[in-house]
């Protein structure tokens, strides 16, 4: 009689089912194709856990993270924004740098590929589309390569601002402006780079798009997160960044 018991205790366990562990991740918007496809082998080597992400601007998920958004890593474009969370206790570890971003001209009409920041003075050039330099990092390092380009005047007026900067490269890639300053990661996937050719804007005409990541207090005790922050340090996860334009941290100053 007791082994029936168990044997239908066991029945039941084996019945019931396993709950899948699940992350939330908030990333930066230059790291959609690269991130998908790191997230894309990690949920294929894990098919049991939840891996979602949100893409948006970093200072906005900053802001998000700092007033209670669930949240469990943060990837950031701008590392001193996971710094500052670290810096309020908001960190479950230690900053980790991933990348260096870099930013390009990009126009779905014309041929960017020979065009500096200085000739986006022209006039030919009505709309302009960067990040919004408020929240996000591109933005804020579009608005210093103008700056240094010394054509700030003459386009501060035909700027339009994307809220992140992949909202900033589809208002070109649908025509509601003619050229953007936008992610080198963006430019450089098939969808935009069957459309457009693109420039890359030197790092000396801004500071540089440091980047890094965090895994968030609330997921201090989420095994989940910390494999997850652990594949993305991994060579293999590099190489993809290293692929869709990012330097890597290492990686001799770009010029």
């Amino acid at each position: 009689m007791r082994w029936r018991r168990l044997a239908a205790l066991l029945a039941l366990c084996i019945a019931l089912p396993v709950t899948a562990a699940e992350i939330r991740i908030a990333a930066a918007a230059d790291l959609r194709f690269a991130l998908d496809e790191v997230a894309a082998a990690f949920r294929q080597a894990h098919p049991q856990e939840r891996v979602e992400i949100t893409y948006g601007s970093s200072g906005k998920f900053h802001a998000q993270i700092r007033n209670g958004a669930p949240f469990d890593l943060f990837f950031s474009a701008d590392i001193a924004l996971p710094r500052d969370l670290a810096e309020a206790g908001l960190s479950a570890g230690p900053v980790r740098p991933y990348a260096r971003g870099r930013l390009a001209l990009w126009s779905a009409t014309r041929d960017a590929s020979w065009l500096a920041v200085a000739d986006l003075a022209r006039p030919e050039f009505r709309r302009i589309a960067i990040a919004n330099p408020r929240h996000a990092p591109y933005g804020a390092r579009a608005v210093e390569a103008l700056q240094a380009a010394q054509v700030w005047p003459a386009v501060e007026g035909r700027l339009v601002y994307g809220e992140n900067v992949a909202q900033a490269a589809q208002f070109v890639q649908t025509g509601n402006a003619d050229i953007g300053i936008i992610a080198l990661s963006l430019a450089v996937t098939p969808g935009f780079a069957a459309k457009g050719r693109h420039a890359l804007v030197p790092a000396s005409l801004h500071q540089p798009l440091d980047q890094g990541f965090i895994i968030v207090r609330r997921a201090a005790d989420n095994a989940l997160a910390r494999r997850f922050a652990e594949h993305f340090a991994s060579p293999a996860a590099s190489a993809i960044l290293a692929r869709h334009g990012f330097e890597l941290p290492d990686a001799p100053p770009a010029r």
